[in-house]
């Protein structure tokens, strides 16, 4: 039977030497949920927040089927191999394999004058501003920019654990930089741009902003890139790749 983990730490051993910061978010509990097969002794267990679900220890297919109750979609990553097949037998053909992009963590790579000049690097036509009451309150609203606090269910939970930024044009946000999640540590980056607004260096901007903030702050500012776009824009703001790893889009229909 699948149990919630109140105490998230008993199943650290399970998911040892994976450095994720989502993952570290739900075992610290300051974010997600730990759920497993046993609440003294898991041997199977998944680390669940927003749209992601970690895997670990012996494959247990109602685990991976957790992670789609009361979501569209979600992105199952497998610690190892051993869930590939249950996967796949478990969601046929709705799950999709694909490949992500893991950052090295190194707090020194950062060239902070360098990130300075592409903080700056905006158009006139645009401001970047700290997301502020009013802001997370727009960025709720709108579907293109819901992820930049979407994890933080209200302002003040926003205000405690969360840090963002966004570019602004007549006072409406067009791109955003924010913390996807928060671990003890630092955050996850997620970064998004409405449409009509790409490909002028406003994610670019932002982006950096929002790691000078993160530096100054002593928060790590973590990177983990869904696409090869991704990437390269990670890498243009001082970050280099770790490895590429595998993980399946799983939709509910």
């Amino acid at each position: 039977m699948v149990c919630r983990l109140k105490e998230p730490e008993r199943a650290a051993v399970l998911f040892k030497g994976w450095p994720e910061t989502i993952l570290w978010s739900c075992l610290q509990g300051v974010m997600g949920a730990i759920y497993a097969d046993d609440s003294d002794v898991p041997r199977s267990a998944a680390a669940m927040l927003g749209d992601f679900c970690f895997l670990a220890g012996e494959p247990l297919p109602a685990l991976a089927e957790q992670a789609l109750w009361g979501r569209p979609s979600c992105i199952l990553i497998p610690k190892d191999n051993r869930w590939n097949a249950p996967i796949t037998r478990t969601f046929g053909s709705r799950a999709a394999p694909i490949t992500r992009y893991a950052t090295r963590k190194d707090p020194a790579a950062f060239d902070v004058p360098h990130l300075q000049k592409l903080a700056s690097g905006v158009e006139k036509s645009y401001t970047i501003r700290i997301i502020d009451f009013y802001l997370y309150d727009l960025c709720k609203k709108e579907s293109w920019s819901r992820d930049l606090v979407s994890q933080f269910p209200d302002w003040d939970t926003f205000q405690s654990l969360g840090l963002g930024f966004v570019v602004l044009q007549d006072g409406r946000p067009v791109c955003g930089a924010s913390s996807y999640s928060r671990y003890r540590e630092g955050i996850e980056i997620e970064i998004d741009t409405h449409p009509a607004h790409r490909r002028r260096g406003l994610a670019l901007a932002c982006g950096a902003r929002l790691i000078l903030e993160c530096l100054d702050r002593g928060l790590y500012p973590s990177w983990d890139a869904h696409t090869p776009a991704s990437l390269a824009l990670a890498e243009r703001l001082g970050y280099t790749l770790s490895h590429p790893y595998p993980a399946f889009f799983v939709s509910a229909l």
